[in-house]
């Protein structure tokens, strides 16, 4: 297996390799690899006929000092699930130095105003830092196709939104929610979570899906209110957000339009934990 820790040496490795017929499949993740993971490399294997995974805990996109300290770092591992799917897969795991030159900042993004809903509400600068890295991966891989996960409904839309402005030659491939067995979306958080926390978290999942029957019949705002009022019975959770909004501009559902696609967002913490997850409601 192929282990690069310096932009340079993966970029002249990949052009050694790569023809002009070579598709390049790319799995930027932050490490702390599960079966949700291991799923886009799957795809990615299946699709391309080199592959690359990233693992590089950026942190330009932490509002939030301990939740960058805590985030769960373990490369051997991440090592052996990443063998698990295919031995040929390449990993890029750079420093921060290799990655920011010394400049751990982050470039100011115009989204179109998608960073400023929700997960950009809450996260102040978020969207810059998911912005900076996910571009200078971009450019130092400069991938055929790149996978994400659905889980991450909003960065997704973001990323598609600064490959589009930037005309970077990359497809984004969105793959859906990996889930636990109690439907709880699978996340490198999960690791900090106790098996009682992790195991009554399957509620934000029930939930969601209690909202996707509800809002047949009710308003958003009315299905809105529902969900606040369920996580105020449990005082084990305690509900960020919960949005109703239009897929495509990440706007609020005011008003219901059969021609448009909607979908629930949430985030919740479970004893300091943060946990998103979102269900398409048509």
């Amino acid at each position: 297996m192929q282990i690069f820790y310096g932009k340079v040496a993966l970029m002249e490795y990949l052009s050694s390799i790569k023809t002009t017929n070579s598709s390049i499949g790319f799995v930027p993740t932050m490490g702390a690899l599960h079966k949700g993971h291991q799923s886009l490399m799957l795809q990615s294997v299946k699709e391309n006929d080199i592959n690359v995974v990233s693992i590089f805990v950026n942190p330009t996109q932490f509002n939030n000092p301990e939740d960058l300290e805590k985030y769960p770092r373990n490369l051997e591992a991440d090592i052996l699930k990443i063998q698990e799917i295919s031995p040929d897969i390449i990993l890029f795991a750079p420093t921060v130095e290799d990655m920011y030159e010394g400049k751990t900042v982050s470039q100011s993004f115009d989204f179109d105003g998608l960073e400023n809903k929700m997960e950009g509400q809450f996260r102040p600068g978020h969207f810059d830092g998911v912005g900076t890295i996910v571009k200078r991966l971009f450019e130092i891989v400069n991938p055929t196709k790149a996978y994400f996960g659905e889980k991450d409904f909003q960065q997704v839309q973001i990323v598609k939104k600064m490959v589009e402005k930037n005309h970077l030659p990359v497809t984004i491939v969105v793959c859906p929610i990996y889930r636990e067995i109690n439907n709880l979306a699978m996340s490198s958080r999960n690791e900090r979570l106790t098996l009682q926390e992790r195991e009554e978290a399957g509620i934000i999942h029930k939930i969601l899906i209690e909202a996707k029957s509800k809002f047949i019949s009710n308003s958003a705002q009315k299905t809105s209110e529902w969900v606040k009022n369920e996580f105020e019975k449990n005082k084990n959770f305690t509900l960020e957000y919960f949005e109703i909004a239009d897929e495509e501009t990440l706007s609020t559902c005011n008003r219901k339009y059969k021609n448009k696609k909607y979908r629930a967002f949430i985030a919740v913490f479970v004893n300091n934990v943060r946990l998103i997850d979102t269900i398409s409601l048509n």
